[in-house]
């Protein structure tokens, strides 16, 4: 059996195939539970409160690594060219030392450089982490009250039915608990 088939299976047994359940409409005045519930992940932390916050975090502290990089690269440049202008009256021994000195300084400029932008990419996918675990508790609650029994990715759904996606419903309780996640304190009461 293909994925796709093992997917409508799943959705067809679950009651769910293409909004299909073993009620009529007319006998329920809310949604029926649903056995599989699904979020967009990407939306769940970039439109939340604490991912709006993480991410201007991260843009300011990266525009700032870049201003840092165009004035160390403005001084090497000026220090490149103060070098080659010595070598006209320099000994080509001691030219020699002095380029190697300056060859090592960029070297480790790049590498504190390159070691600067590696961490703002890690804090990154930190704070998606640590989103993640503060946010279960509240995915938990959204599953008990629809009795889901798991909580799927929506981009890895071929086909569901209406009232499944719950990242909207999320949203609005993660920024309601959390805030924008900068201190516990500061995060909106409901």
């Amino acid at each position: 059996m293909s994925l796709r088939g093992l997917i409508l299976a799943v959705l067809f047994a679950t009651g769910l195939g293409l909004g299909w359940s073993g009620q009529s409409t007319a006998q329920t005045t809310s949604d029926p539970p649903q056995a599989i519930l699904t979020i967009d992940p990407e939306r769940l932390f970039a439109d939340s409160l604490f991912g709006e916050r993480v991410v201007a975090e991260i843009a300011a502290d990266t525009e700032k690594l870049q201003k840092e990089f165009q004035r160390l690269e403005a001084d090497l440049t000026a220090e490149e060219k103060d070098i080659t202008e010595k070598r006209a009256t320099m000994a080509p021994k001691d030219f020699r030392i002095l380029a190697d000195a300056f060859d090592a300084k960029v070297q480790e400029i790049r590498r504190t450089q390159d070691a600067k932008a590696r961490e703002l990419e890690g804090r990154l996918d930190q704070e998606r982490a640590a989103y993640l675990n503060l946010i279960l508790p509240i995915l938990g609650e959204l599953m008990n009250e629809r009795g889901a029994a798991v909580v799927l990715d929506n981009r890895m759904v071929f086909a569901v039915a209406s009232g499944v996606d719950i990242t909207d419903e999320a949203l609005q309780r993660i920024d309601a608990t959390l805030g924008d996640g900068k201190t516990q304190d500061a995060a909106p009461q409901e």
